[in-house]
């Protein structure tokens, strides 16, 4: 799930978010880029004027397509970046990163609040939702390869906004996480309604006032013994196999489970499978997968809220071998993590690279990027993917 941690807090000055002012630690000003048209990605797009009504989950899709959820909105924007490249890695780990934003906007690090991170697999670049207090006024800022900040101009770029629907005439009242496939986008959250859990499912290209289908999700708690309607995906990824639509998803305690989503109607209700429980007294933050030596890895990176702890941080991550999904054994007989190991079963590992890491977001097949704690203060670096 995309959450804010209590380490992670701030927020930003409204003329400047207004304005898309760039900015960096040590002061100026460059040029935004702006975007000539939607590509095929978006369909009655708006030009220009969008304003964020919040700004939680990030995620990228084809062209520098951003993806953000709105989630006290219910609603998904997405934003057509113009940023294709070239690929550009982050160069040095980056100290302060609140204290880095607070700077160019006029605040202090207090005062702002950083939802998500994610990073554009066309550039490299990176991305990060921002929420001030006490307004909530929200922002998305990016940090360059090297280590300058900029709020992101929304003036002149092209975009559309899709409200979700519930199941009846209530609406999506929270928005965990959200990802783009070939053919769609999706995200994961609940409704004020008694089969809380949902995914939402929207066509590609986004259409503007268009609205979302969407999918009750029911999924059996390893750790609890019992199956549960209520408790929303945390954080997800799409996933393809033998051309078939899953979502990949983990839970709060903490089971992944797969959904499938063809032949599906909205309105229907789909039953998760249970395939791996990581521990109980976790809240997954984030999920991705890489493929390293032939093998295919699924990584979870999660907060620890019941201790004892696994290691140095409450921040932790494990992989799991993708083989899992096809596993025999599921539900009730699903594998469980060995939880006084660092390994085990085999295909089950604890990440040492995600100790203490608040945000994390795949760079690519060898690293990802991730937002520490470092001696009491967040930084910006990238760690290789084991």
């Amino acid at each position: 799930m995309k959450a804010t941690s209590s380490l992670v807090v701030g927020a930003c000055a409204v003329g400047i978010l207004g304005s898309g002012i760039l900015f960096h630690s040590t002061g100026g000003t460059v040029q935004a880029a702006s975007a000539t048209s939607a590509s095929g990605s978006l369909k009655n797009a708006q030009n220009g004027g969008l304003k964020l009504a919040a700004a939680g989950a990030l995620s990228f899709g084809p062209g520098g397509l951003l993806i953000i959820a709105e989630p006290r909105m219910g609603s998904i924007v997405a934003v057509q970046t113009a940023d294709t490249g070239p690929v550009q890695k982050l160069k040095q780990r980056v100290d302060k990163v609140p204290e880095l934003i607070a700077s160019g906007l006029g605040t202090t690090a207090d005062n702002v609040t950083i939802n998500d991170l994610a990073v554009n697999p066309a550039s490299g670049l990176i991305y990060l939702s921002v929420q001030r207090k006490p307004d909530n006024a929200a922002t998305v800022v990016t940090i360059n390869a090297e280590g300058k900040a900029a709020a992101l101009d929304l003036a002149p770029l092209p975009w559309v906004r899709v409200t979700l629907p519930g199941v009846t005439a209530t609406k999506a009242t929270n928005i965990t996480d959200v990802a783009c496939t070939s053919d769609r986008v999706l995200a994961a959250g609940s409704c004020n309604e008694e089969f809380a859990s949902k995914i939402f499912s929207i066509p590609l290209p986004m259409e503007h006032g268009a609205t979302a289908s969407v999918f009750s999700a029911e999924t059996y708690h390893v750790a609890h013994g019992k199956w549960e309607t209520r408790a929303p995906i945390s954080s997800f990824i799409p996933h393809e196999e033998n051309g078939k639509s899953f979502v990949v998803g983990a839970f709060a305690c903490t089971p992944v489970a797969k959904f499938p989503l063809n032949d599906l109607s909205s309105g229907a209700k789909v039953q998760g499978v249970s395939v791996v429980e990581l521990g109980s007294g976790n809240r997954p933050l984030d999920l991705f997968e890489y493929e390293k030596d032939g093998k295919h890895w699924l990584v979870t990176h999660t907060q620890r809220f019941h201790k004892p702890l696994f290691g140095p941080s409450e921040f932790w991550g494990a992989r799991m071998d993708m083989k899992y999904l096809d596993a025999a054994n599921t539900n009730e007989q699903a594998t469980r993590r060995d939880t006084k190991q660092p390994k085990g079963p085999e295909g089950i590992e604890i990440v040492d690279a995600l100790f203490g890491a608040v945000q994390v977001a795949k760079l690519d097949n060898t690293q990802a990027v991730v937002l520490r704690d470092h001696e009491g203060a967040l930084a910006l670096e990238t760690v290789a993917l084991p």
